[in-house]
């Protein structure tokens, strides 16, 4: 998930669906309440203690934090140079993924109706007007790191919606990526503050959509993906030739990354 989030145009939900963990994140980050905290103020540690471990799922969430943590501190530099270098097969990678996890969620819905024929159009209309915006001009105070977090997260907990990218649109991408690449502390933990604070506000709207209507929400949220292979596809066409020479590498790396996915999510499946 942090490789995936790393990248504009890549969503770190989606690799969260794939591996059959999405369900259970969404719902364990929205069981957060911070009801905790009240026997700290009668002096009860034994009280906190026990209702933080029945309120937070530590086994779950510390590999998970550690894994994203490890993947931003480590591939940040990795991923930067495979777009720079690379950026027609690496976006065609992308692409794939993308493609690849959109047919994995078509696979989850049990029917296909009208109703969810309508939401799957929505999302993705809505998706690519969303990534043809232009960047935002802005700052880099901390309080706008930290409205940011909070929006980014948002996005990056949505299959096919990159946090990544809506830190581009906000103007925030490189700042953080070069503050991660720098270890600049009081930014990543502005950042990191804010975006704790949207990721445990919206994942409770997205639990209750997942548990009460969870076939429109899947559709829409196939849309969504839909809609966001504008981001790869047009930098795979301004980085290449229109030609044979220039897409079949490109098409031969695209079929890779939806191998990869397919094969991973076989495999999560016959785990399970």
């Amino acid at each position: 998930m942090g490789s995936a989030d790393i990248v504009p145009g890549v969503s770190g939900g989606t690799i969260a669906l794939i591996t059959g963990i999405y369900g259970h994140l969404v719902e364990a980050i929205s069981r957060i309440s911070f009801g905790f905290v009240k026997p700290l103020f009668k002096g009860d540690i034994r009280g906190f203690w026990t209702q933080m471990l029945d309120e937070i799922e530590f086994k779950f969430f510390i590999p998970l934090v550690l894994g994203i943590g490890v993947a931003f501190l480590t591939l940040a530099k990795v991923v930067t140079f495979c777009m720079e270098a690379y950026p027609a097969w690496t976006y065609s990678f992308f692409l794939g993924l993308i493609i690849a996890s959109a047919v994995i969620l078509f696979k989850k819905l049990n029917r296909i109706n009208a109703k969810n024929i309508v939401f799957a159009i929505i999302g993705a209309v809505l998706t690519y007007i969303f990534v043809s915006l232009n960047p935002i001009a802005a700052n880099h105070s901390l309080i706008v790191l930290f409205i940011s977090g909070m929006i980014a997260i948002c996005a990056m907990i949505l299959p096919g919606i990159s946090g990544s990218f809506l830190l581009l649109l906000l103007g925030q991408y490189k700042y953080m990526l070069n503050a991660l690449h720098t270890l600049s502390i009081v930014e990543i933990i502005v950042f990191v503050i804010g975006a704790l604070i949207g990721i445990l506000g919206f994942s409770k709207l997205l639990n209750y959509l997942l548990k009460n209507h969870e076939e429109v929400t899947m559709a829409f949220l196939i849309g969504v993906m839909l809609g966001s292979l504008k981001v790869p596809g047009a930098e795979i066409i301004n980085s290449v030739s229109m030609n044979f020479t220039g897409l079949f590498p490109c098409l031969i790396v695209a079929i890779i990354g939806f191998a990869l996915i397919i094969i991973l999510e076989t495999r999560f499946d016959y785990m399970e």
